[in-house]
């Protein structure tokens, strides 16, 4: 036994050697997480989508794994990207909610992340694009350096969108400094009230390129409505049709300075996110509008990132992780007709699933997730039930870096890496305040007053008596099976409250600490 054990390591140990004598490359695999923004499950040709092509993302899918049963914790951004950063259920931080332009980093500096982790472990650490995790420590000075940001949370670089696409401010922050500011024009931000003399959309409507429609009437800046009021930093404001032009060559400078390194990299893709301004080569890409033209050029963005690791020689020691942060939405604010030309060509943004952004029902969280590692991970189709939120877990199982602490992120890694197809036994999902909770193919949505749905026209999931429905027979949900299981709508229920314990008050049907 000994002999065989010392045979065993001084073949692991040539084996190194040999590596690193040929490469300077890292042994350690490098990590990209791409996380799309409203990108629904069924948006992408990989997943049926008839109207869009998706040559870049599909072969992401088509060459690594395709989980069809994977979910984001919630079915807005700020939550389910809170999640992905700290292996923890969104729903017990009061503020992971869906944030203002102005709102504070709610991501505490001392608290445990997924960069953090990576730094810890050797890796350079860089986040780039979408973020909409807050900034600061409230009452944000724009014109000096922006503290506590995501540098304090364990990224070595950031080049982030200050807020939202549709949100006020409208520029780029790089390690905590607003990109091209003069400082002769500084920048003022308000939720509350306009300057004096800025113009609004609608004070002069004639300004706008993009029509409102509900929400999106304050500042207008390069021709678009926007949430909220900005005076000044004029030389600092993006032009919405270069920002994936903008991103895409940041994500590759990265790649290229720390391509002798092993990295750690978060791109958040803002398409197809409103306001949709894809660039000009990419306009009249679909028959679906500004909307499909934008998932086009969101798969561009890919295809480019990929291109580049194969250049600089990284493709087959860099895992990529390919999701998006919760379900589709039409109407999110602007008349630009996607729900208009999805109607016309019968197109489904979530596929076969109910409802979108902000519901509880499926189509709210349950979204695409590819995971792509050349030569290391085979071609497979995965009906596992997987979260974004074990991420952090299953990657700290990877690079052997032992978690401390509670996390609801699960180690799912031989799952990740297609190794077996045990996922989790049961998930909470949260949407706007309220939860649900999925067992198995069962899905339970507690009762909760409310509108059916909001102005985007998405269905909420309120459920007046409840709901139970079972997603193999009934992927749709359209019958609710809680009359005819009241048994099984019970044990869920307990189940339920149990994991929710103190953070739910069903009472008051919200999420909130008692």
């Amino acid at each position: 036994m000994n002999k065989i054990n010392k045979s065993v390591q001084l073949g692991i140990l040539t084996g190194v050697l040999v590596s690193c004598a040929g490469s300077d490359k890292p042994s350690t695999p490098n990590i990209i997480v791409i996380l799309a923004d409203d990108l629904g499950y069924g948006d992408l040709s990989v997943q049926g989508a008839t109207e869009v092509n998706t040559p870049n993302i599909d072969k992401l899918a088509n060459q690594g794994i395709r989980f069809t049963n994977a979910y984001a914790t919630s079915a807005t951004s700020t939550p389910s990207r809170y999640a992905l950063m700290t292996g923890m259920y969104p729903w017990k931080n009061r503020d992971a909610k869906i944030l203002p332009g102005d709102a504070p980093l709610i991501i505490n500096p001392s608290q445990f992340t997924l960069p953090k982790m990576m730094q810890e472990s050797g890796y350079v650490t860089g986040a780039i694009g979408k973020w909409h995790l807050g900034m600061g420590a409230g009452n944000v000075n724009w014109n000096d350096t922006i503290k506590p940001n995501a540098n304090d949370i364990g990224f070595d670089y950031s080049n982030l969108i200050a807020a939202t696409n549709d949100r006020v401010p409208t520029v780029f922050v790089e390690n905590g400094l607003v990109v091209g500011l003069d400082i002769n024009d500084p920048i003022f931000i308000s939720y509350e009230k306009n300057f004096e003399g800025e113009p609004t959309a609608l004070t002069n409507p004639e300004m706008m390129k993009i029509q409102w429609d509900h929400g999106h009437n304050q500042s207008v800046h390069n021709g678009i409505p926007r949430i909220g009021y900005q005076k000044g930093g004029k030389s600092a404001m993006w032009k919405d049709e270069d920002m994936a032009d903008y991103f895409t060559g940041q994500v590759k400078d990265f790649i290229t300075q720390n391509k002798n390194k092993p990295f750690f990299l978060y791109f958040g893709l803002h398409q197809p996110h409103v306001p949709r301004t894809p660039n000009q080569r990419f306009v009249g890409a679909t028959n679906l509008g500004p909307r499909g033209d934008a998932i086009v050029e969101a798969d561009w963005c890919v295809g480019e990132l990929m291109a580049h690791l194969e250049k600089e020689g990284l493709l087959e020691n860099t895992i990529v992780i390919f999701s998006s942060d919760n379900g589709p939405v039409l109407n999110d604010g602007y008349k630009d007709q996607a729900a208009e030309l999805a109607n016309k060509y019968d197109y489904k943004p979530a596929g076969n699933l109910r409802g979108g952004k902000y519901s509880l029902f499926d189509g709210g969280t349950h979204i695409p997730l590819f995971v792509y590692w050349k030569h290391k991970v085979q071609s497979k189709v995965s009906d596992a039930l997987i979260c974004q939120v074990d991420v952090l877990a299953s990657i700290a199982s990877l690079i052997n870096y032992p978690l401390k602490g509670e996390f609801d992120s699960q180690n799912l890694l031989p799952l990740l890496l297609g190794k077996n197809d045990e996922g989790r036994k049961n998930l909470v999902i949260e949407a706007n305040g309220k939860m649900a909770y999925r067992e198995q193919d069962w899905v339970l949505i507690p009762p909760y007053s409310g509108p059916e749905r909001n102005l985007t026209g998405n269905e909420l999931g309120n459920l007046p008596s409840g709901g139970l429905f079972n997603l193999s027979k009934d992927q749709e949900q359209l019958i609710n099976i809680k009359d005819v299981y009241a048994d099984k709508f019970n044990s869920m229920q307990k189940t339920f409250l149990e994991i929710v314990g103190e953070f739910y008050n069903p009472e008051t049907e919200e999420i909130e600490l008692k």
